[in-house]
């Protein structure tokens, strides 16, 4: 999906023009990985840009960079306000938002201690993740041959860059062979989460969506899922999910900020049906709530 550049990035406290945001070559978490980051997205209401649970990103982001001992430079509320600012500034009536923090230039080597620590937040348009009829149609997906990285090898709960090699080799790998996305087992061969997303397994009415232990992110839109679902009184489970149980799902769907909710319509070829009544049901009640068009979750929605 290729960027759309737009006015203004913040950098390191101001806002600067696209083409000047620029970091040195031999910046440190460009050669180690290291550096923590979120997605967020912004949609048109009718009181303008909102942004979706904007202070529980940048929270998490902090959460991130604290497992990486990592010292942000800025507060939660500054990088609250630092979003506003950046949106505000792209005139976007609705965009994804790209905050990230890392290592900058300066030191080399694997000891962090000594670095300086650099903050970005972009924005641009940018559409559904897996495609805009991914909601009604489904995307295929693939078990992929990549592990899930254990919690004593790489933290699954940090957001944080060098994770996302883990994914970006699965991702490349199932679309190479034909599938629209893969979903990633943990050491045990119990289900993780996909390459960006959560999953959720429908059964006899349940929904079932693998634990943070099994090596998922905990997920933004998957906890605003799991609220929508309780309160359209759907049961809603957080346990094990194995293989088998993906390819026996009476419906299946996966969640994220960038995907949004979309339906899965097989798995390793086999046929799930699509998209399901709790699938549907969900999708709707999401579409309509990050739009402002809940009076119950309202509060989730921080205006610019």
């Amino acid at each position: 999906m290729p960027i759309t550049p737009t006015e203004k990035i913040w950098f390191n406290g101001a806002l600067v023009p696209w083409d000047e945001a620029r970091i040195h070559v031999l910046t440190h978490s460009l050669h180690y990985g290291m550096g923590v980051f979120e997605g967020i997205r912004a949609y048109e209401t009718d009181r303008g840009p909102a942004v979706f649970r904007l202070t529980e990103h940048m929270e998490r982001l902090h959460d991130s960079a604290k497992i990486m001992m990592m010292q942000l430079p800025y507060s939660v509320e500054e990088l609250v306000e630092a979003t506003k600012l950046t949106v505000r500034a792209s005139g976007l009536p609705s965009c994804y938002i790209r905050p990230i923090a890392f290592y900058g230039y300066g030191e080399m080597g694997l000891n962090t201690l000594p670095c300086s620590v650099d903050v970005a937040i972009a924005c641009w348009p940018w559409g559904a993740y897996l495609g805009d009829d991914a909601v009604t149609k489904g995307v295929r997906m693939k078990v992929s041959s990549w592990t899930r990285h254990d919690h004593n090898s790489m933290p699954p709960l940090a957001k944080t860059t060098g994770n996302y090699v883990n994914s970006s080799l699965a991702k490349v790998e199932a679309l190479k062979a034909g599938y629209d996305e893969a979903i990633m087992l943990n050491p045990l061969g119990f289900v993780s989460e996909c390459t960006g997303e959560n999953i959720f397994v429908g059964r006899g009415g349940v929904l079932i969506t693998p634990p943070t232990s099994a090596g998922a992110l905990r997920g933004i839109t998957q906890d605003s899922v799991m609220t929508i679902a309780a309160d359209l009184g759907f049961e809603v489970r957080v346990d094990d999910v194995s293989r088998s149980d993906l390819y026996v799902a009476e419906e299946l769907f996966v969640c994220g900020t960038a995907a949004e909710v979309s339906a899965v319509n097989s798995v390793d070829d086999r046929p799930i049906p699509c998209p399901g009544p709790m699938t549907t049901a969900i999708a709707e009640e999401y579409a309509r709530t990050v739009r402002g068009k809940v009076d119950r979750y309202k509060d989730w929605l921080e205006h610019v």
